[in-house]
């Protein structure tokens, strides 16, 4: 390629340069969705007046002595005020816009990861989703790949280390052999015969307006996507490793990412996956791409290779990585080892880090859809509801787009209403603060039925819920049919004291 990038190195082996800069670019873009998404929600999640303030955990583990902050590592330690928390969260959307614009990325990276996880440590229960520890694990490896310029050129002028891209790939490969194998290790029988799907789409936690038009679609159209999507998350990570068909692999990653994206409000979690695939795709291929968006890329530019302490470095990295994956990837099989003493300790001391993780969403598919309707009351008989930002309660208001921004209020009590009520400790908190009419709390929520003080009694209906059909919705204008299963939680006061809950609707 004699007027453009020089692809490959000296000794013939691909390059990652120009995959490697996308995919800091939408790392940052993935982070800022991520940072943005908390900062508004904080308060609400773990401020001082929010469900499970975070000072009052901090304060709880002060016991632990100096080994609290290996067992909960957090900046919050230092602070944990409710500006603190803002401070993390706002300051992370800014570090990640820096990252997209390419500014010292190296201790953007480094701040970014320690920001994240430092959130983690303050919400817990409300950033407890596989997409979170599946970003501290890519945001960790991030900071190996990238350059050590504070202002990198365009073109990259260096090759990242092709093991720093290995370790990608092993983490893209477990992502989502993991994803597959757990549904069918399972025993669940609607994975096993493909019908999953045919129930997934309505009783998932958020909707999209799509998952209404998926799910009233024939059986045959469900069995044939799960069977697609097995294809994809078991076959297609072994093509990873194959050079000629890496491409192949990375577009069929991106396509089930797209397909679930649509269907589904999965918080960033898919554009994660679509990042870590286009680590896959070299630089002979992007370098067409990036020539048609940046006509100025038609001087010859060489790629230097990564200096030989960068590749010691790595090596290092790879050693623990691959060590720490040992004992997931054994799991997965249901295999347990029996470490040695020091290397138990080593582990353990390196998990609350969240460097390696498993991973394997809905490996049992529900098949029912209970969602919880929060009532308030002045008088213990006459009951109004709470309206929720997202999460589905009148019946007329049809699923929305929501994602990359998670409410994860909304989705906590989708995880609540498929238990029972004293299983939730967390849900006693938040009905406690809708009594004391917490502001931080009704930010949260779409409607609050008591704007002049809050009410004296507080309880949770169950409901079931399902998706109408196309001559139901065009009759009623529903998208959804409910039907009062009964009560979830007794309806008590800010004393504690209870009474009967009244069987009349309010």
């Amino acid at each position: 390629m004699p007027d453009g990038v020089q692809t490959g190195s000296a000794s013939g082996f691909a390059t990652y340069a120009l995959s490697s800069w996308l995919f800091l670019r939408l790392l940052g873009l993935i982070y800022l969705a991520a940072f943005v998404s908390l900062a508004t929600q904080i308060k609400g999640l773990a401020g001082r007046q929010g469900v499970l303030p975070t000072a009052d955990f901090l304060r709880s583990r002060l016991h632990l002595g100096i080994h609290r902050f290996y067992l909960s590592p957090t900046l919050c330690w230092l602070n944990s005020s409710d500006r603190f928390l803002l401070f993390l969260s706002w300051g992370g959307a800014l570090l990640a816009l820096l990252l997209v614009l390419g500014f010292a990325p190296l201790p953007v990276l480094v701040l970014l990861w320690a920001f994240y996880l430092s959130l983690f440590g303050a919400c817990r229960l409300f950033l407890s989703y596989q997409w979170d520890v599946l970003l501290l694990e890519t945001g960790f490896l991030a900071i190996f790949l990238a350059p050590l310029e504070l202002r990198p050129a365009f073109p990259p002028a260096t090759a990242p280390s092709i093991l720093i891209v290995w370790l990608f790939w092993w983490l893209l490969f477990r992502l989502m052999f993991s994803s597959g194998l757990v549904k069918l290790r399972s025993g669940d029988p609607t994975w096993r015969n493909l019908t999953a799907l045919s129930r997934h789409y309505e009783t998932q936690p958020l909707p999209t307006p799509l998952a209404w038009d998926a799910h009233q679609m024939p059986v045959r159209f469900h069995q044939a996507s799960a069977a697609l999507m097995f294809a994809i998350e078991l076959g297609t990570p072994f093509l990873i490793p194959c050079p000629g068909l890496r491409r192949l692999a990375a577009c069929a990653f991106i396509l089930l990412m797209v397909l679930i994206e649509l269907t589904g409000n999965y918080c960033f979690f898919n554009l994660l996956g679509i990042a870590l695939s286009l680590l896959l795709l070299d630089d002979q291929v992007l370098l067409p791409v990036f020539r048609e968006l940046c006509p100025a890329l038609s001087r010859t530019v060489s790629l230097a290779p990564a200096p030989a302490s960068c590749h010691c470095l790595c090596f290092v990295v790879a050693l623990l990585v691959l060590g720490l994956s040992l004992e997931p990837v054994l799991r997965l099989f249901r295999l347990e080892m029996d470490w040695p003493r020091p290397v138990a300790k080593v582990l353990s001391l390196l998990a609350p880090l969240q460097l390696v993780n498993s991973y394997g969403l809905f490996s049992l598919m529900t098949t029912e859809r209970p969602e919880i309707i929060i009532e308030g009351s002045e008088d213990g008989v006459n009951w109004r509801p709470y309206e929720f930002k997202w999460k589905p309660g009148d019946v007329k208001r049809p699923p929305r787009f929501v994602a990359p921004h998670q409410p994860r209020l909304d989705w906590q009590m989708w995880f609540a209403a498929l238990d029972c009520y004293e299983k939730h400790p967390w849900l006693a908190c938040f009905l406690n603060r809708l009594l004391e009419g917490s502001s931080a709390v009704l930010s949260l929520l779409r409607k609050n039925p008591f704007p002049q003080a809050p009410p004296r009694y507080i309880r949770g209906v169950l409901y079931d819920y399902r998706f109408t059909t196309r001559v139901e919705r065009r009759a009623t204008g529903a998208c959804w049919r409910r039907e009062r299963r009964g009560f979830y939680s007794p309806a008590f006061n800010l004393d504690g004291a209870t009474r009967p809950p009244d069987s009349r609707q309010g």
